[in-house]
């Protein structure tokens, strides 16, 4: 596989729709995840990301809007313990409960499926940053409809031990517009990462589509202490 550069991916595919990357960061200190959300109908566009403990939830930008909250409010990054969980969706919830009881990432996502939203299907994607006693890795996930065809879930889970620094990875739900809207193919995709939050931060925004892109969220996680730094950014300003 060839590694592939972040803001090349970004900003070549003007609907990538939501986006899972995770890596580590240049000087191999930090283990860095962001998620962004994109949309392309006015439902979708209402909505910025807030902390919520130590993860973040969406919320509707203008609640008087809100038309459907089914796909669109949920909580994308959450805490447990030791393992940070970031999904485009309410799995978030399942994997967190899952694991709280002793079930693997993989097991945890079984009673999971696609979104319900057809023609589309959109994939669910997931990931799991574990960090414990000065060790890194992380997994992410792709549960996707065998070509469309909702009755046929295929479900693929990669895993990272030890990544290298200035190494990650990055997986989307779309490989870009169109109506039905394409799933993800292949494996998440090889990307650099940047040591420097504010770089990375920027360097992901500036090259979403300026057209359908709503929410960022950027975490550096200090492997050593698990002290961390986050960046929000919405396009949606209270």
């Amino acid at each position: 596989m060839e590694k592939k550069c972040l803001k090349t991916e970004l900003s070549s595919n003007a609907y990538p729709g939501r986006g899972i990357v995770i890596g580590k960061s240049e000087d191999g200190s930090k283990a860095v995840t962001a998620y962004f959300i994109m949309g392309r109908s006015e439902n979708s566009r209402n909505r910025i990301f807030v902390e919520e403990g130590e993860g973040i939830r969406t919320e509707a930008f203008d609640p008087s809007k809100l038309v459907d909250p089914s796909l669109i409010i949920y909580a994308p990054v959450r805490v447990l313990g030791n393992k940070t969980i970031v999904t485009n969706g309410d799995q978030t919830d399942t994997i967190y409960e899952g694991m709280d009881k002793q079930l693997t990432f993989e097991q945890s996502l079984r009673c999971r499926e696609f979104e319900p939203d057809a023609p589309n299907y959109t994939p669910r994607i997931s990931g799991i940053m574990h960090i414990e006693n000065g060790k890194y890795n992380y997994a992410m996930s792709i549960l996707k409809s065998n070509q469309g065809d909702p009755e046929s879930c295929h479900r693929f889970t990669f895993a990272y031990e030890n990544p290298k620094a200035g190494e990650g990875h990055f997986i989307h739900t779309y490989v870009g517009d169109g109506n039905p809207l394409p799933s993800f193919e292949g494996e998440p995709t090889w990307v650099a990462i940047p040591g420097d939050i504010d770089f990375f931060t920027d360097l992901v925004w500036n090259n979403l589509n300026e057209d359908n892109k709503v929410s960022l969220f950027v975490r550096y996680i200090d492997i050593a202490t698990g002290a961390y730094e986050t960046r929000i950014v919405n396009k949606n300003q209270k």
